[in-house]
C-alpha cells in the first residue's frame, strides 16, 4: 500500500515490489500516484501466487480508510472491529458480505515499519495497498 502526497491510498501488486516502488516514486507506475507525488511505502504483503496478490489487492482496494489505516498500524483489533457487518440482514447471514471474505489468500504480513525492500523475492508476488 502507497500512501500518497494528498494522504490517499494506492493498492496494487507486482512481483518486484522494489522495481514498482521506483516507477511509482518517479511518476512512472499509476496514473493516481503520478499525479499524487510523492508516495511511500506503507504496507506490504507477499504471497507465493500472484492470484492470491490479486485477490489480497482488490479485497484492500473495497475497504474503507479506516480500515485501511488500521491494518498499516497493524490494529487486528480494529481491523476485525471495523470489519464486522453492522446492518440489519447480518443476523441471517443474507447477502455477500466483503468484510468476511470467505476464503483468505495465502499471504503473510510485512510490517509497514522497518522494511526492507531489498528483502523482496523475485518468486513472490507482492500487493503493495491503497
Amino acid at each position: 500500500m502507497l500512501e500518497c502526497a494528498d494522504g490517499s491510498y494506492y493498492t496494487g501488486s507486482t512481483w518486484d515490489l522494489e522495481k514498482r516502488l521506483w516507477e511509482h516514486q518517479n511518476g512512472l507506475g499509476a496514473k493516481h500516484t503520478a499525479k499524487h507525488l510523492p508516495v511511500k511505502l506503507v504496507y506490504c504483503e507477499e504471497c507465493e501466487r500472484i492470484e492470491d496478490a490479486y485477490t489480497r489487492e482488490k479485497q484492500i482496494q473495497g475497504w474503507s480508510r479506516k480500515k485501511k489505516q488500521a491494518l498499516i498500524a497493524g490494529d487486528m483489533n480494529k481491523l476485525h472491529s471495523l470489519a464486522e457487518c453492522k446492518n440489519d440482514s447480518h443476523h441471517l447471514n443474507v447477502g455477500f458480505d466483503s468484510a468476511h471474505p470467505t476464503e483468505t489468500p495465502a499471504c503473510s504480513l510485512n510490517e509497514a515499519t522497518d522494511r526492507s525492500l531489498s528483502g523482496a523475492e523475485g518468486n513472490k508476488a507482492n500487493t503493495e495497498t491503497e
